[in-house]
């Protein structure tokens, strides 16, 4: 079984991909809306929101860990990451070799507070890359807007404008460092212009995981996901239908105390 692990709805964006190359693995995914957003918390808070989480991984019994949640893995990058029984993926590495294999020259960064002032990106990327020029910003007002349903419209619209207005005119790439961003595509699509591409790690991230699965023989069996939150059930039932998860069914959504 795979983990897929973010603070709410954005971490979706990341199953999507998984699934899409894995159609048989079994897959759970965990969102830890109790604590949504990671983005504003303290250094010390999500360092063991992290450890707790990949704890309760190895407590499912999950052969990997898919990281869904850019400001964990910026925490995992500069604070170390926690042991664990499972392979861990980390999503700004998977961004980093996207840039890589791209050969981009100059990437944005558009991000929560949390990851944009670690820093993670900027160092990821250099570190395979080292002429790459990196502008990191951080956005706070996307995720809120995006877990509560918001994400048409003029409010939606300004915060990823004002988030463009922060970086560089010159870009070759601008990087989807939230995996929440995703979901205002179209305002980013106008925000930043047809010149300049899109970056969504969730891309390399599940390209990795299905190399994975494959050499350890895991990539085949029931296809099935199981919805796991550590906030109020019914709730994200409610959101799970508004986007339109296919195959949803009662039991697969379940709060993390049930498992």
């Amino acid at each position: 079984m795979l983990g897929l692990f973010d603070s709410g709805l954005g971490g979706l964006t990341v199953l999507r991909r998984v699934r899409d190359r894995l159609p048989r693995a079994d897959l759970i995914f965990f969102a830890d809306q109790r604590h949504l957003p990671y983005g504003d918390r303290e250094l010390g808070d999500l360092e063991a929101l992290l450890r707790d989480n990949l704890a309760w991984f190895d407590g499912q019994g999950v052969e990997a860990v898919v990281m869904a949640c850019n400001t964990s893995c910026a925490i995992g990058q500069t604070r170390g990451w926690p042991a664990s029984h499972a392979m861990v993926f980390d999503l700004i590495e998977a961004a980093a070799i996207a840039v890589e294999r791209a050969g981009y020259a100059r990437v944005g960064i558009v991000a929560t507070a949390a990851t944009a002032s670690s820093g993670a990106y900027g160092r990821a990327i250099r570190s395979r890359s080292p002429g790459t020029r990196v502008a990191e910003v951080g956005a706070p007002e996307l995720v809120p807007l995006v877990e509560s349903g918001q994400t048409e419209g003029a409010q939606a619209r300004d915060a990823v404008n004002r988030a463009r207005a922060a970086l560089p005119g010159d870009l070759d790439a601008v990087v989807f460092g939230c995996t929440h961003y995703p979901l205002l595509e179209a305002h980013f699509t106008r925000a930043f212009g047809p010149e300049v591409e899109l970056l969504d790690p969730a891309v390399e991230q599940a390209a990795r995981v299905e190399r994975f699965a494959e050499e350890r023989g895991f990539d085949e069996g029931s296809g099935r996901t199981v919805y796991v939150t550590s906030g109020d059930a019914g709730h994200f039932r409610a959101q799970l239908l508004g986007l339109g998860v296919p195959g949803l069914e009662l039991g697969d959504v379940k709060h993390m105390e049930e498992e």
